[in-house]
């Protein structure tokens, strides 16, 4: 609880004064007695009592209204906000290919876009000071989630990632220009994108070495992962009678083409043969981009002075009605 004006406080001196014009001010007796003495024994009526308690309801209101003028505030939550975070594009590839199941370790078979999901959401819980974006790409790069803070509804979406939402292809550079796009213009300290695909650039406008060079000029990392195991991958289809089976699919990845983006950029190259050393890669990341945090604080606060209001205005109108009624006074 806290007063947003204090200032206010200060006329409480002027409340006896006040107090003191209303109900003494110009009163005279009513009837005149050669002597008190006559009037000390009789039984005081509720009348008299009430008239008594006017002073009192008079100056409840008027603290009331002081108090009200004074903005009394409720703390509804502080929240920290990290002024030197870092913002972070993870770009992941969608394409049919992920759904390849040579991520699994210690015999566990695995889909890539299972350890995808796996491994970012990881990633995004050990960084909740850094604004996230999240970008999918096939043929085309979509955006599931702009930079954000809200890590929750950020988990959500990536949960919601699933192979075939996009026509089917590996479109790399457009993937990475659509990362900078959200990145450009950001104030954060430091901004970098984790790109992630199991392909080869096949799809798409720009070139993603272009991109790449683009990015460098902006400042901005890229770290690149190219994931799958080497030779060949069980990749899972349902025969005619719906019945699934697993066909051997080879394994490109254009690991030249992913070097040389992150080499461009400043950022580095990972190969991720299964979700232990996708899960180092991430680590890595994590490790070579630390939040330096400088922290501020912001507390949300609710008004109450409608309350103090709305009770000084009942006090002064039980006030009135209580002059005019049971304690009114005769002269």
């Amino acid at each position: 609880m806290r007063l947003a004006d204090p200032v206010w406080l200060f006329a409480i001196l002027l409340v006896p004064v006040l107090v003191w014009f209303r109900y003494r001010r110009g009163h005279s007796a009513a009837v005149f007695y050669s002597s008190s003495r006559d009037l000390v024994d009789l039984p005081g009526s509720l009348r008299i009592r009430l008239h008594l308690l006017l002073p009192f309801v008079y100056t409840a209101a008027l603290l009331s209204v002081i108090v009200a003028a004074s903005r009394p505030q409720k703390a509804l939550g502080t929240r920290i906000i990290p002024s030197r975070a870092i913002d972070i594009a993870l770009v992941m590839d969608i394409s049919t290919s992920m759904r390849a199941e040579d991520m699994g370790d210690e015999g566990e078979r695995l889909s890539r876009i299972e350890a995808a999901r796996r491994v970012a959401k990881d990633f995004i819980r050990r960084r909740p000071h850094d604004r996230i974006a999240l970008i999918a790409f096939a043929a085309m790069p979509y955006t599931m989630a702009p930079l954000t803070l809200d890590h929750d509804w950020l988990i959500t979406r990536l949960e919601e990632l699933r192979t075939g939402m996009i026509e089917d292809a590996t479109a790399i550079g457009d993937a990475l220009g659509s990362a900078l796009n959200r990145l450009r213009s950001s104030k954060a300290k430091s901004r970098l994108v984790v790109l992630l695909t199991d392909g080869v650039n096949n799809a798409g406008i720009l070139d993603p070495l272009l991109a790449a060079e683009l990015a460098g000029s902006l400042g901005i990392k890229v770290y690149t992962v190219g994931v799958g195991t080497r030779g060949w991958a069980p990749y899972p289809v349902r025969d005619t009678w719906g019945k699934l089976r697993y066909v051997p699919q080879r394994v490109e990845i254009d690991e030249n083409l992913l070097r040389d983006i992150a080499v461009t950029t400043g950022g580095r190259y990972f190969r991720a043969a299964d979700i232990r050393t996708m899960r180092q890669a991430y680590a890595e990341i994590d490790r070579l981009e630390k939040t330096e945090l400088k922290v501020k604080y912001y507390t949300r606060y609710e008004e109450l002075f409608p309350w103090a209001l709305l009770a000084a205005v009942l006090l002064l109108a039980a006030e009135k009605i209580l002059a005019l009624t049971v304690a009114v006074r005769i002269p």
